[in-house]
């Protein structure tokens, strides 16, 4: 009991600490940062505003209103992390979704860890912090890893290190970032997955990507199956191998007596499946070979 009271009592103090206009809190070198930064605080909720890096866009009111309904019974059991922005004024970093919940709830504050940082350094811990810890879908991830290449100036390679992935695979989420913005839509809302948007990036044509698209969401293809579509349309467009023409004719025993009446000699006449063919003169001497020359000039 002693243990629990004296707890309550740390809390009570940092918050009084917290609300001290004469002793406000901004950087770490301050008057009592060392008590406050990386303490659990209970933070009014009114005095937490929602972090504008936060990647996540989607919340399920269902799956909200189950977590409120857990937090009223047992309460936050994970703090929220924020960072001060100015006296009694704090920005969320993560878990947006405990805040949502616990306003369902109707509490008035909430457990918090407190963090002093710069507007680059929350981006980070927002972005790298919701990519780790929370089932964002595919497109909110890509979203993510854009921003930090772009905001922070990172490289894939820097981007890899900093959140524990394969260089590959984040890859592979930036370029569902070059699907067309429907089919982005409708990965977001789970109409499809990550493997199908993988299979439709390979479509350059964007009305061909979407009517493959339309068809993999009303005929509920498997990723498979819309990999096996796409290679049938890439493979349409491909050059086809010129067909060998059948053979046209034949020469027929006519035709052979009258060349080998013409020429007093049996000319052997061939003909190959493609139509074409050659004729053979057969000659036994130089005069029998003059004769066939006259034979031809003439």
């Amino acid at each position: 009991m002693a243990k629990a009271e004296k707890k309550q009592a740390l809390g009570r103090g940092l918050s009084a600490l917290l609300k001290d206009p004469s002793n406000d809190i901004k950087s770490v070198e301050d008057k009592g940062a060392d008590k406050v930064v990386g303490s659990i605080i209970e933070l009014e909720l009114d005095a937490i505003e929602i972090n504008p890096f936060q990647p996540r866009s989607n919340f399920n009111e269902e799956t909200l209103k189950e977590l409120a309904t857990s937090i009223k019974e047992l309460g936050v059991i994970q703090p929220i992390t924020v960072r001060k922005l100015d006296f009694n004024k704090f920005q969320l970093i993560s878990g947006e979704r405990r805040l949502r919940a616990s306003k369902l709830a109707g509490l008035e504050t909430i457990p918090a860890y407190i963090r002093i940082a710069n507007d680059n350094e929350s981006l980070v811990m927002a972005l790298v912090e919701n990519i780790q810890r929370h089932d964002l879908d595919p497109i909110e991830v890509a979203l993510s890893y854009q921003r930090l290449i772009d905001e922070i100036s990172l490289t894939q390679e820097e981007l890899s290190d900093r959140v524990g992935k394969k260089r590959s695979t984040i890859t592979n989420y930036l370029r569902l970032l070059k699907l067309d913005p429907i089919i982005q839509t409708g990965m977001r809302d789970g109409f499809i997955s990550m493997g199908h948007g993988r299979a439709l990036i390979s479509v350059e044509d964007d009305d061909v990507q979407s009517d493959i698209y339309h068809k993999v969401v009303s005929q509920n293809l498997s990723v498979r199956e819309t990999e096996a579509l796409v290679k049938k349309y890439q493979d349409s467009l491909k050059p086809q191998a010129a067909k060998q023409t059948s053979k046209s004719f034949e020469v027929g025993e006519t035709e052979q007596k009258t060349f080998t009446g013409f020429f007093g000699s049996k000319v052997d006449v061939k003909v190959a499946s493609n139509g074409k063919g050659k004729i053979t003169i057969p000659f036994h001497s130089e005069e029998d070979f003059n004769r066939i020359l006259k034979l031809i000039n003439n």
